[in-house]
């Protein structure tokens, strides 16, 4: 009979498969290293089990001992299963940037889950980084993991991934290319790839908010390169050990934008169904198409899957919030199709300040119609009762009539955008959409500024 002990020993030899649509302007064979086909979905289960081996073998991870480890979501999901096989506890230090996915994924899988803020310097108490390492020192019989400077990371990947592709390709691949976080997968394939052919050239992405690419072609950890984004597994502010610049030849960024979008492309173009960091690979594959020639064989790692980001890249919603679904936005109506079915918040006339104050405050917005009998009659906008209201401190009980401004003009829902465009200054903030039937929309600044490509 043909099995496995446990599930451990069935990570690795993932397939390599071609890909066809998604490429298409690339005059080179190009071949997916699919490393969702892991127990865990993960590239990450080959370190992480490697990682926790090595520790045993030298004694700092003892039997029944703690794992503690700050990650991504997807060294956690790694570290967890080897953790059940092998009888160890798992705390995961995790940022709040990373999807409700990998959380609920890492919970599902025994790991307690510490989640911590993105926005902070590395070296801030209450960074992922600060909060693994003080767990670690608190915690009775703990190891702490620290996959950025652990050479085992890049070891697994120097043992295992790299000869796999070797092995895949015959030997024939020209150019690797991979997302770069921790770098352990890049510099492990990397270092055995260039020991069989030094001529095979190794790409790094990189993501807009991280220091890699400047560091590696100047030398300068420039801090102001730092800054919050959106694409998950990729990008750092801190140089991790693990990465080793001389092997790698050179690195390309992609926007947050690009990396959702191409994943989903992957996903509707290929049946691919893999995670962001797959997508930014894609775009940043594309941003290289003059590095290739036709005879070359390329490889990119697809690192984890499409599950752990059905709430954000798979989820419209999320994508139409940031702009990154490119629909067409050309009339009044497009700029409201999204909360056209929601009633409009008016305010009447007779009614207290106080009362447009509360609407304000329930419904988070900064603009209200007033209307009477008659129809629309005036209108309200936060900036002016805080005016109104620094003059007089009992305005709160007066009538809206006393302090409303002009009432918003009216367009057509076929409205173009740029005539809208044309009726917001500062002395008017909103217009209303004419929608038919007496009823009525409200487009404000903010609507505009938003559809803004």
């Amino acid at each position: 009979m043909k099995y496995a002990k446990n599930i451990l020993e069935t990570i690795g030899n993932t397939p390599l498969v071609k890909l066809n649509k998604v490429t298409q302007g690339i005059d080179a064979l190009v071949l997916a290293k699919v490393e969702t086909f892991n127990p865990g979905n993960s590239v990450k289960d080959r370190m992480a089990v490697k990682m926790i081996e090595d520790a045993e073998a030298d004694g700092r991870l003892k039997p029944g001992g703690t794992i503690i480890e700050g990650t991504s979501g997807n060294t956690g999901m790694g570290l967890a299963l080897a953790a059940i096989v092998k009888g160890y506890k798992l705390i995961c230090v995790i940022s709040d940037k990373q999807s409700k996915e990998k959380m609920d994924i890492l919970r599902a899988v025994g790991a307690k889950v510490v989640v911590c803020p993105t926005d902070v310097e590395p070296t801030d108490p209450r960074s992922y980084y600060s909060v693994s390492k003080k767990l670690a020192e608190e915690t009775p019989n703990a190891w702490y993991v620290n996959q950025y400077d652990n050479p085992s990371n890049a070891i697994a990947h120097y043992e295992q991934t790299g000869p796999e592709i070797w092995e895949q390709t015959e030997g024939k691949i020209t150019h690797f290319v991979v997302g770069v976080g921790t770098g352990g997968t890049i510099s492990g394939v990397a270092k055995y790839l260039k020991e069989r052919n030094p001529n095979i050239k190794c790409w790094g992405i990189d993501t807009y908010g991280s220091v890699f690419k400047k560091y590696h072609e100047t030398g300068i950890f420039d801090e102001n390169e730092i800054y919050s984004y959106i694409t998950e597994g990729i990008g750092e502010d801190i140089l991790p050990k693990n990465v080793d610049f001389s092997l790698i030849d050179g690195f390309t960024k992609v926007t947050d934008k690009d990396a959702a979008v191409y994943t989903r492309k992957l996903a509707l173009e290929e049946g691919i169904f893999v995670g962001n960091s797959a997508g930014a690979a894609i775009k940043g594959l594309l941003q290289l198409k003059d590095e290739f020639k036709p005879d070359d064989v390329v490889v990119v790692l697809f690192h984890d899957s499409g599950s752990r980001y059905v709430g954000k890249m798979f989820n419209d919603d999320w994508m139409r919030e940031r702009g990154f679904l490119d629909e067409e936005i050309t009339t009044a109506r497009d700029l409201i199709k999204e909360h056209e079915d929601k009633p409009l918040v008016i305010a009447r006339t007779e009614e207290l300040v106080s009362h447009a104050i509360e609407r304000l405050r329930k419904y988070k917005i900064s603009q209200i119609p007033v209307i009477d009998t008659n129809g629309f009659a005036g209108s309200l906008d936060e900036t002016d009762l805080f005016r109104a209201y620094v003059e007089d401190k009992d305005i709160a009980e007066k009538p809206i009539r006393e302090v409303m401004g002009k009432p918003y003009p009216v367009v057509q829902a076929n409205t173009p955008v740029d005539e809208i465009s044309k009726h917001i200054n500062k002395d008017n903030q909103a217009v209303l959409v004419d929608l038919g039937n007496g009823r009525h929309h409200i487009i404000t600044k903010h609507d505009i500024i938003s559809a803004i490509k």
